[in-house]
């Protein structure tokens, strides 16, 4: 077996676990308390799963499956240990409960798993080559990641509660259409894919790099935005769920605040209707390793880590990160162009592909979560790239993959057109 070894930073380690479960307190703190046993999304659990999910599950893969250690609540341990991700509401029924602890319960695990979860990654053997869920720190850098993945999760269903539900911060609204551009030609050439098992964390489905032969196409410089959509709408197109239509005009459901519909951010969309417009328009979407090939790859044939070049992801890169909870209008983000001069690759919104998600050749189940993607190999997935406003630094990579059910509607999910 491979093996990455590490010297771990545990101070930073430490303020990285202290950061992601602090990122969640201010999310739950956005949500009023009588909202807390909600679901919004009949599709996921109500809020109070999460609040003990998240330290729950971190402290079920490292304390106790990695590191052999003891239980603090069988009961709620196996409560919050997995979310859901049904097809359709008949079937998120079945996980329906009345009997959820109450807050102050919930609370205090949480606490009890953070103790002992610092007092690990400050001091127990984290990267062990005889320990499988150890090897290259794996279930270290699961739970962080997971953390971070959530707190996506929680956003968007936050998103769908009434607005005397929540608690808004303020947001800064611009509408400016960039100058339209034609589509840019991607010369055939390379795409890597994946990574190299043993050399960084990387969740399963992210093993093994790989090379793909892409032909030569075109793709639009910027996402599709809300002024293109709205076209594909009044022919008959199908309204995206965040958007509402009051006294004939068309507003924008914002995280946090209902405002005029912004012509020029990037429509959110699920993939069923960003396939359905793309064949609309005459175009479809761009495979997986075409993004790789617009994002990653140059003309002079090399390849990018990011698509601005080498330098780790910053605010003048894309919107992401939360630098804000909402869009802005595409091409905001000049820095984060790729080496073709395609735009908000990164940020912005995650990217739809035409490609189902699927095991990669030398795909193996990971040792900390063997659930984590080989439940999803359905062909009713499908992969997308890049990443949203409210997508963790952390989780931008070249080989990072996300997926979702191609009618969920729910997700920060945008797309731009191929053309051949």
């Amino acid at each position: 077996m491979d093996t990455l070894s590490l010297l771990l930073d545990r101070a930073a380690l430490v303020d990285r676990y202290r950061a992601g479960r602090a990122r969640t307190a201010a999310i739950f703190a956005s949500i009023a308390p009588s909202a807390y046993y909600d679901a919004p999304i009949p599709l996921r659990h109500p809020f109070v799963f999460y609040e003990g999910h998240l330290p729950g599950f971190a402290y079920l893969v490292l304390h106790q499956r990695a590191l052999k250690g003891g239980s603090i609540d069988p009961r709620l341990e196996l409560l919050f240990e997995r979310g859901i991700d049904p097809a359709t509401i008949d079937v998120a029924s079945r996980h329906l409960r009345n009997d959820w602890p109450d807050r102050a319960e919930v609370r205090r695990f949480g606490a009890a798993c953070d103790a002992a979860l610092i007092d690990d990654i400050a001091h127990a053997r984290l990267d062990d080559p005889s320990n499988p869920l150890l090897v290259g720190a794996e279930a270290l850098f699961n739970i962080l990641e997971h953390e971070e993945m959530h707190h996506e999760t929680l956003t968007y269903i936050i998103h769908r509660l009434p607005a005397d539900a929540k608690h808004a911060p303020a947001i800064e609204v611009r509408d400016v259409m960039p100058a339209r551009r034609d589509p840019i030609a991607i010369a055939a050439g390379r795409a890597t894919l994946g990574q190299r098992r043993g050399e960084a964390f990387g969740w399963d489905n992210e093993f093994e790099q790989h090379v793909v032969d892409v032909p030569a196409f075109h793709i639009d410089a910027y996402d599709v935005t809300n002024g293109d959509y709205l076209a594909f709408v009044r022919d008959g197109g199908t309204p995206p769920p965040f958007w509402i239509e009051r006294d004939g005009a068309w507003h924008l459901r914002g995280v946090y605040h209902e405002i005029p519909l912004p012509l020029s951010w990037p429509v959110y969309a699920s993939h069923d209707d960003a396939e359905a417009y793309a064949t609309w328009s005459g175009a479809r979407l761009p495979s997986e390793a075409e993004y790789h090939r617009a994002a990653y790859g140059t003309p002079a044939g090399d390849e990018r880590i990011f698509p601005w070049g080498s330098a780790a992801p910053v605010a003048e890169h894309g919107n992401f990160g939360f630098r804000r909870y909402d869009p802005e209008p595409v091409g905001s983000s000049p820095a984060g162009a790729s080496a073709w001069g395609v735009e908000d690759l990164i940020g912005n919104g995650w990217e739809w592909t035409s490609t189902p998600f699927a095991p990669f050749d030398g795909f193996r189940p990971m040792a900390s979560y063997p659930q984590y993607s080989a439940d999803f190999f359905d062909g009713r997935h499908y992969v997308m790239k890049g990443a949203s406003p409210v997508t963790s630094p952390n989780l931008i990579r070249r080989s990072f993959r996300n997926w979702f059910f191609a009618d969920y509607a729910y997700m920060y999910a945008t797309f731009r057109r191929t053309h051949s």
